[in-house]
C-alpha cells in the first residue's frame, strides 16, 4: 500500500497508518516489530553505540 497525497496531511497519513497496521494479524506485527527492533539494534551497534556494560569492560 503506497499513500499519495498532493499536500502534507498528518491526518490522513496517521490513518493511513492505522488501516495497514490493521490490515496485518497479530504474528505480522510482531514480525515487523522484531525485525526493525533488530535492524536498529545494528544500527547503533554500527555507528559505535555500546551497551553500557561493553564500556565497563572495556577499562
Amino acid at each position: 500500500m503506497i499513500l499519495k497525497l498532493s499536500r502534507h496531511n498528518q491526518a490522513k497519513e496517521i490513518e493511513f497508518e492505522l488501516r495497514f497496521l490493521q490490515s496485518l494479524s497479530l504474528k505480522e506485527r510482531f514480525e515487523m516489530m522484531f525485525k526493525k527492533s533488530k535492524e536498529m539494534a545494528g544500527l547503533l551497534r554500527k555507528n559505535g553505540r555500546r551497551k553500557p556494560s561493553e564500556i565497563i569492560k572495556r577499562t
